[in-house]
């Protein structure tokens, strides 16, 4: 393993292996199949990367992620190692370019989405590579059993047939042993070596908090941790709202969410990892390849939509094995606006039909017809045309891209205008001073021989076809050029994509997948339960909580979450609380939080006591939020004799 180790410490910088990384490397060097379950953040993409430097040839990476794709794909170009994805939305003479490239560049990883595998084409084109290893991502998704299930996993078996002697990984972070055994059976696996990291993060306390004010208690908890945070929100206006909140309490924040354009998005994670500001609030967008190692508390002020996103997410928090804090503030109503979020929205076999049928005569589709036609979309005008609920309609496209009967790109392409306001020979200068970026604006300039005289729409994907480089790093360069005032530069986000990838037929088409759709929305409750079950369960420890979710058992309480500590704590008089507050209320009316402070018991023996003295009508509360004594009532006039 020294060269295995010399790879490790060349490329990422790491003088040792997490277990079980070396025993997986090991064991595809050995030739053998292999199965990892590895908890979000245990270091997967090494387990296939690493193998695959030692070997001659390529590894094929199969993932549904794009954005992951795209993420590692950028990071090993970064570290000069030749990386292609075959994502959606690419047109097929493209593809073939990149395939050539692939089979005569000399790469060393071809990752692709497993919807890629269902074009014959694609699939003779890589039976042509000297493909050595063959690595599957999120395997779960491959079985029925698994959430998330896509048919076009399914098609990875074929590769066996023709690499019978190439090792394959199996990846997953979550998986039961049920799951593990459909996706042995369905990928053709032969008796392969599985190896299992541990969920436990012995360093994360887990906390669940029922709390009346929410940014109060953010307030309490950043105060007491200075070091950089994550905030998750649910939407979008939550994301920012909050970061305002924050910024008004005086905490240096930002925000992060799917809605800001590629340079909002880096300016604000400069900043946060530069820890120039303390705090990131954040949609789940904020999430793939965020690697800052000293995040000492994320908090989640909406309910998660399933065990496995909280555990993620949660998991960003102390990765340089310090003590860290993962929150969970919850309030009686988040029940109710979650399922109306994650449960309400999701689409059944009607209304699925409904949307696919409309989508076709949206697009002026025949029946029999459609297949691997493109265009531009936009969900809300489609929503108000046929009175479509937004987030259902959303989730019901969704669902029908991960069956393969289209595909949805979720990237906004973006329409670039631009035009050089220097002259020629500054510009011939500039190339000679910076010779990387000459193959870019020599495309630019062969390209568009107008590009000098008005604003001219480019095509960075074709730039980047003609100068040989990745699309990018094309932006990057002219995100460089108006920097230095070279060129005027402008871009505007178009709509979606939606490609078809059948013929249009309707309910036959509806009828195929149903079942999988049930399974999905089971799954989808199922999950929802566990959160909620997570959040209510009282009497047991959080983080033995987290494990028994992923099948794994332990009998011993971790001591360091909201249960665990409660436990420790030395029970309190509850009248004695009672009393202290309401002997205050005699004297004036106050909120939750003034008695708080001023009776200096925690939060929950507080508002425990303000409940049963509102159930026993000993005190009210009025509208603005304060409490006050109730008065007794008045004895009913005597009857006259």
């Amino acid at each position: 393993m020294s060269e295995a180790l010399a790879i490790l410490q060349k490329y990422w910088k790491h003088d040792t292996f997490r277990s079980p990384q070396d025993e997986i490397i090991q064991s595809i060097l050995d030739g053998k199949d292999t199965f990892g379950l590895m908890p979000t953040g245990g270091g997967k993409s090494i387990c296939f990367q690493v193998p695959a430097l030692m070997k001659n040839g390529i590894c094929l990476v199969i993932s549904p992620l794009v954005a992951l794709m795209k993420d590692q794909v950028h990071r090993l170009q970064q570290l000069n190692i030749k990386a292609i994805a075959l994502t959606g939305g690419i047109q097929s003479d493209e593809m073939i370019a990149l395939l050539d490239n692939c089979e005569f560049g000399n790469y060393k990883f071809l990752y692709l989405s497993p919807e890629r595998l269902q074009s014959d084409w694609i699939l003779e084109r890589i039976k042509n590579l000297p493909i050595k290893l063959i690595a599957v991502d999120e395997a779960h998704c491959v079985s029925q059993w698994g959430h998330d299930f896509r048919p076009a996993y399914l098609k990875i078996a074929k590769l066996k047939t023709h690499f019978p002697k190439v090792p394959f990984l199996a990846l997953t972070a979550s998986a039961t042993q049920t799951v593990m055994d459909d996706v042995i059976l369905q990928l053709g696996l032969e008796q392969p070596a599985i190896f299992k990291k541990s969920f436990a993060r012995k360093n994360i306390a887990y906390m669940v908090f029922e709390v009346e004010d929410k940014l109060h208690r953010m307030g309490q908890i950043l105060k007491k941790n200075p070091q950089p945070s994550i905030i998750y929100v649910r939407n979008r206006k939550s994301c920012s709202d909050t970061a305002s909140q924050l910024q008004a309490l005086g905490f240096k924040t930002t925000f992060y969410h799917g809605g800001l354009s590629v340079k909002e998005k880096e300016k604000n994670m400069g900043l946060w990892m530069k820890e120039e500001v303390q705090v990131m609030v954040a949609t789940n967008a904020f999430g793939m390849g965020i690697d800052k190692a000293n995040v000492k508390t994320v908090i989640h002020i909406h309910l998660p939509e399933s065990m496995e996103s909280y555990y993620q997410e949660a998991g960003r928090a102390g990765r340089n094995d310090e003590k860290a804090f993962a929150v969970l503030l919850t309030s009686p109503s988040d029940k109710i606006q979650a399922q109306s979020q994650f449960i309400n929205v999701l689409p059944d076999k009607k209304i699925l039909t409904q949307i696919y049928i409309k989508l076709c005569n949206y697009f002026r589709i025949a029946y029999g017809e459609g297949i691997d036609e493109q265009f531009s979309f936009n969900l809300n005008q489609f929503c108000q045309r046929y009175e479509f609920p937004t987030l259902k309609t959303f989730n019901a496209i969704q669902f029908l891209d991960r069956q393969g009967i289209l595909s949805l790109s979720q990237e906004y392409s973006e329409k670039i205008t631009m035009q050089f306001i220097i002259e020629s020979k500054e510009v011939i200068r500039y190339m000679s001073l910076n010779p990387n970026e000459e193959p870019v604006i020599l495309s630019l300039l062969r390209t568009y021989p107008g590009i000098y005289e008005s604003q001219t729409t480019v095509n960075t994907a074709l730039i980047a076809k003609k100068s040989n480089c990745e699309e990018p790093l094309v932006h990057s360069i002219l995100e460089k050029l108006k920097e230095r005032d070279i060129i005027d530069y402008h871009k505007k986000n178009n709509d979606a994509t939606i490609i078809f990838n059948e013929i249009r037929e309707d309910e036959r088409t509806i009828n195929r997948v149903s079942k999988y759709l049930e399974n999905q929305n089971k799954q989808k409750v199922a999950q929802f339960e566990s959160v909620l079950h997570y959040v209510n369960e009282k009497k047991v420890c959080k983080s033995k909580l987290i494990l028994d979710y992923f099948g794994e058992k332990t009998k011993t309480d971790c001591g360091i979450c909201s249960y665990c500590i409660s436990k420790k704590a030395k029970p309190v008089d509850a009248s004695l609380v009672s009393e202290k507050i309401l002997a205050l209320l005699k004297i004036q009316e106050l909120d939750s939080r003034e008695i708080q402070k001023l009776v200096k018991y925690s939060e929950n023996d507080v508002i425990f006591a303000l409940q049963n003295l509102l159930e026993n009508d000993k005190i009210a509360i009025k509208t603005n939020n304060k409490y006050s004594l109730k008065s007794p009532p008045r004895p009913s006039p005597k009857g006259r004799e």
